[in-house]
């Protein structure tokens, strides 16, 4: 068989494959009506399924819509554009392009397809892909896969619905929201699951052990894979990245000695600067700033943690509950601009402060800030200005 033959071949058994009935909340905020999409978001986040499921809705005949991916060794140097011109001569109407980062300056080739061809084209990638052509950019609709959130956890886990809340909702309404949640399950009671061995939806593939193995093979492929392409980083360096994120995990978040690190890994600064902004891209560290300048090319961050809960357990000998918490908040706000706060912990949008913390933490630090929030875990329900930390998880 020759090459499309074959990819065809491939793409009908990828379509005729159980496909998931759950639908993520991102998967209806995608618009699929626009003729170049792209979804982006770290290794095992569940872009693949998102993928799969748009190509069983779309009413077309199988023919009329491929699924490849571009890490197939079969494609090999053969170039995206090579491809869709292929399938563009047989009629295809949708193209889902999987793992588009494999291919170098892919970003011209989705640009000449997009311009000059008749097809629409669905693409995923590492969270670390940029469209640096600015024409590009312009023409495609780039949306970020995030972590499953708490609820959707919930979902998955117990088969049954259960309502988002907005941000301004968590604000003014929370002990409301949160007795709804309460009126149907005890959230407190799978907190610390979800936490540990839930942020993936490769969760529900077995159990604990199987989920820590998986969320290794995620962390390794994108350090060894992803990273390495994208950021031209040497490969015999790849051990050293991961030691990297063994030291950033065991570090008490903000006490970070650049130069001392940089010795330690036997580094120049400015390639460990470029090795922690690769491992943020990369979806696996949380990189927080108090006043970020804009055109510094090297900018010491105020906190560095870990991108989810979950990383803690592959990560680090053993885990510290507050940086836990933390890494939760800000991966349950991706959306909204979040900053380090000398007092409290986190300023959101640039007006509400949050102190995150266990149920006895009080607003000592905060007392006099206006519009600010008490994140508090192990409790059920808020009052006031103290919300529970675990509601944060029904935000999307």
């Amino acid at each position: 068989m020759d090459l499309i033959t074959t990819l065809f071949y491939y793409s009908n058994l990828f379509q005729s494959s159980v496909v998931p009935t759950y639908k993520r909340s991102i998967y209806n905020k995608i618009g699929f009506t626009h003729k170049l999409i792209g979804l982006k978001g770290a290794k095992g986040v569940g872009k693949t399924t998102l993928l799969q499921q748009y190509l069983q809705s779309l009413d077309m005949d199988v023919s009329e819509k491929v699924y490849i991916s571009m890490d197939n060794p079969l494609i090999g140097s053969t170039r995206l554009l090579s491809v869709a011109e292929e399938f563009q001569k047989r009629g295809i109407k949708v193209l889902v392009v999987d793992e588009i980062h494999y291919q170098k300056d892919f970003e011209q080739d989705l640009k000449t397809i997009y311009d000059f061809f008749d097809i629409q084209v669905v693409f995923s990638g590492s969270s670390a892909i940029a469209l640096s052509n600015a024409d590009l950019s312009r023409r495609a609709l780039v949306y970020s896969v995030p972590i499953l959130s708490f609820r959707e956890f919930l979902e998955l886990k117990l088969n049954i619905e259960l309502k988002s809340i907005s941000y301004e909702q968590l604000l003014s309404s929370h002990t409301q929201e949160a007795f709804n949640v309460i009126s149907q399950i005890k959230p407190l009671k799978y907190f610390d699951n979800y936490l540990n061995f839930g942020v993936y939806p490769f969760f529900l593939e077995g159990g604990e052990q199987e989920y820590v193995m998986k969320l290794t093979a995620a962390v390794n492929k994108t350090v060894e894979s992803d990273l390495l392409q994208l950021f031209k980083i040497d490969p015999q360096n790849i051990s050293l990245l991961k030691k990297l994120l063994v030291v950033l995990c065991q570090n008490p978040p903000g006490e970070m000695n650049i130069t001392s690190l940089a010795k330690e890994m036997g580094l120049n600064v400015k390639t460990l600067y470029n090795y922690i902004i690769a491992l943020e891209k990369g979806k696996l560290i949380h990189l927080l700033y108090y006043n970020k300048k804009g055109n510094a090319l090297f900018q010491k961050p105020d906190k560095v943690l870990l991108d989810n809960s979950s990383l803690f357990k592959i990560l680090c000998l053993s885990s510290n509950k507050g940086s836990m918490r933390e890494s939760f908040f800000l991966s349950m706000l991706y959306e909204h601009a979040i900053v380090y706060a000398k007092k409290g912990d986190y300023t959101v949008d640039g007006k509400n402060r949050f102190e995150i913390g266990g149920k006895g933490k009080s607003f000592k630090q905060i007392k006099d800030i206006e519009n600010s929030y008490l994140a508090l875990d192990d409790i059920e329900v808020g009052e006031g200005d103290k919300i529970p930390l675990w509601l944060f998880g029904f935000l999307y």
